[in-house]
């Protein structure tokens, strides 16, 4: 079949690399994708919010599967317009997709519905906002009504650093704000598929928001990532199925608007007790990586199952996953996330990704008009690998990192550290036994 994936993001290089490698899939094309992206893919310049470029696009080169990477194309309503002309596609409706488009909505569900989530406020009135947040008191938490591409939220430490918040988030005619509880935990990502009516479990991750190590400095799109994540249980599991997921898909058919595609939970473990703190509409930037790493299955038959509501057809065990973790290191642009140098020349790729057990997904990649790689956006590229062990993972994802030259860019040097921590604690427990 024809597919068309959309998006020039890392995640969208990871989803192409596996959709690429499907025997379903005779043709690739992706809209705008990048340099890596087109190792597997033809690339269209279309980009991923102009939906009547992508409407005529799918029709023009007769698509017969539509697979969205971000989320704003969903947002602006391109799976109603594709499905409306009879092309399936894994993603959510407009109307969906609010679950990641307004926070405020989401909130607001989890409310109606009894699903766990911190207690909340919504403000479009800047006085009426800091009021509450100097009657709260901090920490306090202060989210972006809208979308913010994974950094329009602030963990306020202080009555003043959220009132700050507000005060910018506010700034914009017809601003709206979440204000809401600090839940002191652990952050999981947990992906599940569904087509309305039924729940596929796919994986979890986590993710490293902050720039810095040792979680420092302002949030980010995602710093880097590794799967599975080192306190995901299958009782955990079970916990987040019955107590989110599944009234999450329950309460959208009650509402009349049945979701479809993949369910992305930010959740808040929080003495083993999961909340969740947001949704996303499509798998993650950087959590993909890792986790298309991990998949030995074909991919193209589960999501389709999802795009065409065949998903009961689907068996756990058709998802085929290696025993081996996965991590991503994400390299970006000095600067990021503030203002970020562009223009660099980056070489060694080929060399990282002859290392055992590594790919280099581009995230941010241009060509310069000599035909060199150059970078062109804030986060670059991130270097992937899958090992024995979460230590392994990690030694070779930065074996890889280290191999690339790229005199502009820099990475976290602690991704993966809970779970490699854990794992050496492990380790020395079981020493510690075997000397009594």
């Amino acid at each position: 079949m024809n597919i068309l994936l959309i998006g020039s993001g890392g995640r969208e290089h990871a989803l192409a690399w596996k959709l690429a490698s499907s025997p379903l899939c005779s043709r690739l094309i992706a809209a705008p994708g990048n340099p890596g992206i087109a190792e597997h893919a033809e690339c269209v310049s279309v980009q991923a919010d102009d939906v009547e470029g992508l409407v005529a696009l799918a029709q023009d080169r007769k698509i017969d599967f539509v697979v969205p990477g971000p989320e704003v194309p969903l947002v602006l309503g391109l799976a109603d317009r594709l499905r409306a002309i009879g092309i399936p596609v894994f993603g959510p409706s407009q109307a969906a997709a609010r679950l990641e488009g307004s926070k405020g909505f989401m909130k607001d569900l989890c409310a109606k519905y009894d699903i766990p989530t911190a207690a909340y406020a919504r403000f479009t009135d800047v006085a009426k906002a800091r009021a509450f947040i100097e009657k709260t008191g901090a920490p306090i938490v202060v989210k972006a009504d809208g979308l913010a591409a994974g950094k329009g939220v602030v963990v306020a430490q202080s009555v003043e650093e959220a009132c700050q918040a507000a005060d910018s988030m506010l700034s914009a005619p017809g601003a709206s704000i979440v204000v809401e509880q600090f839940l002191d935990g652990e952050e999981v990502s947990y992906f599940a598929l569904t087509d309305g009516r039924t729940v596929l479990p796919f994986a979890s991750a986590q993710d490293h928001k902050r720039v810095f190590d040792g979680d420092e400095g302002p949030n980010t799109g995602g710093m880097g990532a590794y799967s599975p994540a080192h306190l995901m249980t299958p009782y955990l599991e079970a916990k987040i199925l019955e107590r989110i997921v599944w009234p999450t898909v329950d309460a959208m058919a009650a509402e009349g608007c049945p979701f479809s595609g993949v369910l992305y939970a930010g959740v808040m473990v929080c003495n083993g007790e999961p909340y969740l703190l947001e949704y996303n509409v499509r798998f993650g930037d950087p959590e993909c990586q890792p986790i298309m790493m991990r998949l030995d299955s074909d991919i193209v038959p589960v999501l389709l199952a999802s795009a065409q509501g065949r998903l009961a057809e689907v068996k756990p065990s058709d998802l085929v996953w290696s025993y081996d973790p996965a991590l991503c290191v994400v390299m970006a642009a000095k600067g990021y996330p503030g203002s970020y140098v562009r223009g660099g020349k980056i070489t060694g790729i080929d060399a990282a990704q002859a290392l055992s057990g590594v790919r280099v997904f581009h995230a941010g990649t241009a060509r310069g008009a000599d035909g060199a790689l150059i970078a062109h956006g804030g986060r670059v590229l991130g270097g992937s690998a899958r090992g024995e062990t979460i230590a392994r993972a990690q030694s070779r994802a930065y074996e890889a990192v280290d191999t690339i030259v790229w005199a502009d860019g820099f990475c976290r040097r602690d991704i993966g550290w809970r779970a490699v921590a854990e794992q050496r604690d492990r380790a020395a427990a079981r020493s510690g036994r075997g000397g009594a």
